[in-house]
């Protein structure tokens, strides 16, 4: 398997936790992981799989490190690249802008195209979604306020299902 770039904004470190889960899945030695603090679209060039992750934040708002990055990723040719997306949220408090920031994200993105790891919306309580399509999220969801027991599963088959999709 070509090598994995997952880049992630993270404001109180959750989406830093859940991108670490996300490598060690696929082994360290095919992920790596980036932090858009420190990160740059030159870092996502090397990659033919990128992943991007963010926290919800507001309502429908994306994290701050990805509202400063997101209008850069029109530097990237995303034609012989495959794009996957996770988010984190809360569906008890917000269930009115569930994981809007996933949503916002995927909008967001130059190249829609290229995006695959679609997760299902079953197994989840909330009104409205921005990440919800066609009765599937853009990307994996996870509540680790209300459903952390289940993160683990979720990455595990997450991580399985981008194995076939990715290049």
């Amino acid at each position: 398997m070509k090598p994995v770039g997952i880049f992630f904004g993270s404001t109180y470190g959750m989406t830093e936790k859940s991108a670490i889960k996300i490598q060690q899945a696929f082994g360290e030695d095919i992920a790596q992981v980036f932090n858009l603090k420190t990160a740059t679209i030159e870092d996502m060039k090397p990659f033919s799989n990128l992943i991007f992750g963010t926290s919800a934040w507001g309502i429908g708002e994306m994290q701050d490190e990805w509202e400063l990055t997101i209008d850069y990723l029109s530097l990237l040719d995303f034609s012989e690249r495959k794009v996957a997306l996770f988010g984190l949220g809360d569906q008890k408090e917000y269930p009115e802008s569930f994981v809007d920031g996933l949503g916002t994200l995927y909008c967001r993105l130059p190249d829609k195209s290229c995006v695959v790891g679609f997760w299902p919306t079953d197994g989840y309580e909330f009104y409205f979604s921005l990440a919800s399509k066609d009765n599937q999220f853009v990307g994996l969801v996870l509540d680790d306020h209300h459903q952390d027991d289940m993160s683990e599963e979720r990455i595990q088959k997450w991580v399985k299902q981008l194995k076939t999709e990715f290049l």
